[in-house]
This record gives structure tokens, C-alpha cells and sequence, in this order.
């Protein structure tokens, strides 16, 4: 999840000089408006924002959140509109139904494609328990052009497995949308038990080359005090996409440095930062500009958001 920038922040900058996309999942049930303020403001730094673990399978929620954002980039001039695009439930179980949401800016990328992936289950036996839900964009202003996102949150028990079948997902991809300028994001809880130097040799996004992992692992991206962990990651395939990537620039977003928050306000909207990435436009290359253009990805973790939106939200 991602938040407004302060006055000043490049961020706000117009639409031939930044572009953005973000990643986020949902908050605790006692969430109150002052979460929901701080989502809005997250996303509305992003050109795309991919949001998790929703809950939200009649849309309301996810349209009443939609309306509130719009109305907040008109309140400050930022002449964006934003639409969006959800998986189905996704999960082994009924009870166990989430979504992956993308929403995004419909002056600055335009969706092309989208695509549910679906688990071959080899040997009867789901290798994901949320399948990604694939989305193909066009950002014309951006050095890459064309990519794909794919999403992905793991059960940190499930986490190598699920992060190797990643690669068999690339594969189809690239077979049915010939490309292979993909990026990989979400919550793979990639970090401190759930994944360790050793268990790298078994996930082919590390042992198979030209797969670049933009988030290292000794960076932290939780909130709490008591924990220090990589769980969320940004992948990216191929040289041509790493190039068109503003160098130095996949970071963790830090919520409470930036907005001034206390780590039990930041806790009521997640347990983890978000992270994120900026992609270079076709502009950026030129010395004499002072402010670079640049497409941002962020990545965040926010634990049930959409679930307890009331369906009756004054937009």
C-alpha cells in the first residue's frame, strides 16, 4: 500500500514526468477511517497499485474505495482517473477466498490483457494457494513500453514451493503473450525461516539466469520491532527490463518516517512497508531535465482492506 506524497514529493509530479504502480493487501477488522485515509493516499502516489488478500467478491468495497481515490485526486488537481480490474475469489478453500485488485491510472498505462493462471495440480496437489492473476500493460511514455505483472502471496509454509512454480507461470507467458518482459510482485514471504541461502538452489527464479531480484534479502520490509525480514519482493526478467529501471531506486517505502506515524498507527493498516521501484520513461535520458520522468512499481502489505469497507461508503 502506498501514500500520498508530502508537498513537494516528485510524485506528484504530472503525467509526462512520472508514472507509478503499487501492490497492496488488506487491513485488520478494526480498521478505521484513518486506515482507509492512509490507503487512499498510498494508492494515490501509484500509476498502478496491485492490492491482496481482498475480500470483496460483489465489488462495492473495491468501487466505493475507487470513488473515494478519484475524488481525491480531483480535490488536488492531479487530473488522474483511476479504474481497476480483480481476480475471482481465489484460495483452497471457500473460506479461504481472496483477490488480487489492480487498480491504475487511465491517462498514464492502459491495461492490454489479462489472464488467471490455473494450477496445473501435479500429483492432485495445488502448488499455489492463491493462483496469480496475470495483467498485461501498455505505459507508451515508459522506456519498457509493454510488461506484465505477475502477483503473488504465499502461504509462508508453502513459500519455496510456491515462489519455483513462479518460473512455470513465466513459461506460459511467454508462450501465450509472446513476451518476456515480466515483473514478479507481492508477498512471498521470501525471508528469515520461510526462505534461507540454501533453499535458493530450489527455486529456479534464482538458479536460472536472467531473473533479477530488486529487493534484497537482508532488507526489511516489516513493521514490527521484533522482526527483520525480506517477505516482500520485486523480480524482474531480462536485461532489457533491469535497464529501463531507475538504478537504486527498489526500496521500502516507510510509512511512518514519511507520514510521521507511530508504528501502532502503521500496525493498523499493515505489519509490513510497502516496496517499490521506479521505471524510467523515454525523457528521463535527457541531462537538461531537472526532474527525471519515471514510472513507479510499489509493492505493499496491508492485512484486510476492502474486506471490512462498508458497502454504504460516502464517496
Amino acid at each position: 500500500m502506498l501514500l500520498l506524497p508530502k508537498e513537494g514529493d516528485s510524485s506528484l509530479l504530472s503525467q509526462n514526468e512520472k508514472t507509478k504502480i503499487t501492490t497492496l493487501l488488506s487491513p485488520p477488522c478494526d480498521w478505521d477511517r484513518r486506515g482507509y485515509h492512509v490507503t487512499k493516499k498510498v494508492v494515490s502516489r501509484c500509476d498502478i497499485c496491485l492490492l491482496q488478500e481482498v475480500k470483496d467478491l460483489q465489488g462495492k468495497a473495491t468501487k466505493a474505495l475507487l470513488g473515494r481515490l478519484n475524488r481525491y485526486s480531483t480535490r488536488y488537481d492531479d487530473q488522474y482517473h483511476y479504474k481497476y480490474v480483480a481476480s475471482g475469489g481465489l484460495g483452497r478453500t471457500p473460506e479461504d477466498q481472496e483477490q488480487y485488485v489492480y487498480l491504475y491510472r487511465n491517462e498514464t498505462v492502459e491495461l492490454t490483457d489479462r489472464y488467471q493462471y490455473a494450477d496445473k495440480k501435479e500429483g492432485g496437489v495445488d502448488a499455489f494457494s492463491r493462483d496469480p492473476f496475470v495483467v498485461r500493460f501498455q505505459a507508451k511514455e515508459t522506456v519498457i513500453g509493454d510488461f506484465a505483472l505477475i502477483p503473488l502471496h504465499t502461504t509462508a509454509s508453502d513459500a519455496i514451493k510456491e515462489i519455483d512454480k513462479l518460473y512455470d507461470v513465466f513459461e506460459e507467458i511467454k508462450r501465450k503473450w509472446n513476451t518476456e518482459k515480466v515483473m514478479f510482485l507481492g508477498a512471498f514471504n521470501a525471508g528469515c525461516g520461510h526462505m534461507t541461502r540454501q533453499d535458493k538452489a530450489n527455486i529456479r527464479l534464482f538458479s536460472n539466469p536472467g531473473f533479477f531480484w530488486l529487493i534484497g534479502d537482508k532488507v526489511d520490509t516489516t513493521v514490527g520491532d521484533h522482526t527483520s525480514c525480506a517477505y516482500d519482493r520485486i523480480v524482474v526478467h531480462g536485461q532489457p527490463f533491469l535497464k529501463a529501471i531507475k538504478p537504486y531506486s527498489a526500496r521500502v517505502f516507510n510509512i511512518a518516517k514519511e507520514y510521521k506515524l507511530s508504528k501502532e498507527m502503521v500496525l493498523e493498516v499493515s505489519d509490513h512497508f510497502p516496496v517499490e521501484v521506479e521505471l524510467k520513461t523515454k525523457s528521463s535520458g535527457q541531462l537538461q531535465a531537472q526532474v527525471q520522468p519515471l514510472l513507479l512499481i510499489a509493492v505493499s502489505v496491508i492485512t484486510y482492506v476492502l474486506h471490512i469497507l462498508p458497502s454504504t461508503s460516502v464517496l
